[in-house]
């Protein structure tokens, strides 16, 4: 043995043993795979067993599937974040598209109605954009987008699909300012038109409200008529419509009545306006023509009242003494009624005379000639 190698260790007995009972766990170890891929008696042993030892591996891998669902939990919620963000961003922006189409179609509602009244009524109009509106109880004005540029001059009337609204009052080159009939110091004449009642329709200050005076308790006016203008004064074309009259009431002497009219013309609404440039025509009715030929009515002849003692002859006697043969000529005699019986004056009547030779062209006067 070399010198270097020092002297042998001997052995401790604790090392011996940890070698034998390695030994007898590697021969048990063999002795049990044997038996077990023999006799697989140890299968169940393994199933039951790891049934036992599976809430120890749910327990071992819970904090990785916290953290999983954490993380994906995060990235949901961001995800439903952006998509909310943007879904709301569209939702506005459609809301803004439907409103917008919704005041074109209500736009277009109104232009059709104004372009509907003008071409129905045959009016001669200009349609002008509204630019303000000032509807103060004291203060009822519409300011227009046109002026005397456009060619809108001062006492203009001012209408819409509806009715009457009322005129302007001042006119700039570029703009305008209308008077609304529900102003303070507006007063428009008007007329009932299932009566023909001539009255005033003032303004109040309430754009839902106007305000018929002075209505006599016998006129025969009621709740529910239709009010237009009179044509009175020059200033509105007649016809127009005004209002309906929607309340009456006795006023503080109680010998008249008052009535509140509700706007026929939306005061408070609509962007466009149309301004009146010339007044429609007016269509009256033409009288009944009659056959020259046909016989004449006495009570159908207009009763013309004597002047000192003289009746004139009227255009029924002298449709008569026309109707008689030439060697004629009619006389108009006057039958007075008796006094107390009745107020007409007294009706003329014509009756032949005797035949007698034509008067010379120099000596031929009518019949009777009203005292002068």
């Amino acid at each position: 043995m070399p010198a270097y190698a020092g002297p042998p260790v001997a052995s401790r007995p604790g090392e011996v043993a940890s070698t034998l009972r390695l030994l007898g766990y590697l021969a048990l170890a063999i002795a049990l795979i044997v038996l077990d891929h023999r006799g697989g008696w140890l299968s169940q042993a393994r199933a039951q067993v790891s049934v036992v030892t599976q809430p120890l591996w749910w327990l071992a891998g819970l904090p990785g599937r916290v953290g999983t669902r954490v993380k994906d939990d995060a990235v949901t919620r961001t995800r439903l974040m952006e998509e909310n963000r943007q879904l709301r961003n569209e939702l506005l922006v459609a809301n803004a598209r439907l409103t917008r189409l919704s005041t074109a179609a209500a736009d277009n509602m109104q232009l059709r109605a104004l372009l509907g009244v003008a071409e129905s009524r045959g009016l001669d109009v200009q349609l002008a954009p509204i630019l303000d509106i000032d509807l103060d109880p004291t203060r009822q004005r519409l300011v227009l987008d046109a002026g005397s540029g456009d060619g809108v001059r001062i006492g203009q009337p001012v209408i819409d699909a509806g009715g009457l609204m009322g005129q302007i009052t001042q006119v700039t080159p570029a703009h305008a300012i209308v008077l609304l009939l529900t102003d303070p110091d507006h007063a428009v004449p008007v007329v009932v038109a299932s009566s023909g009642v001539r009255l005033i329709a003032y303004g109040r200050g309430r754009r839902d409200l106007l305000e018929l005076a002075d209505i006599p308790l016998n006129s025969g006016v009621k709740v529910g008529d239709v009010v237009v203008t009179s044509g009175l004064g020059g200033r509105f074309p007649a016809g127009f419509p005004v209002g309906t009259i929607a309340a009456l009431r006795p006023d503080d002497s109680h010998a008249f009545l008052v009535g509140d009219v509700r706007p026929a013309a939306q005061l408070d609404r609509g962007r466009d306006v149309l301004l009146l440039r010339s007044a429609p025509p007016l269509r009256l009715p033409l009288p009944a023509t009659r056959p020259a030929n046909a016989p004449v009515d006495p009570d159908s002849v207009p009763v013309t009242p004597a002047v000192n003692g003289v009746t004139p002859a009227t255009g029924g006697a002298a449709n008569a003494a026309g109707a008689a043969t030439p060697g004629s000529v009619g006389t108009a005699t006057t039958t007075p009624s008796p006094a107390g019986t009745s107020a007409n004056p007294p009706r003329t009547s014509a009756a032949p005379s005797p035949q007698m030779p034509p008067p010379s062209a120099s000596q031929a006067t009518p019949a009777t000639e009203p005292a002068r």
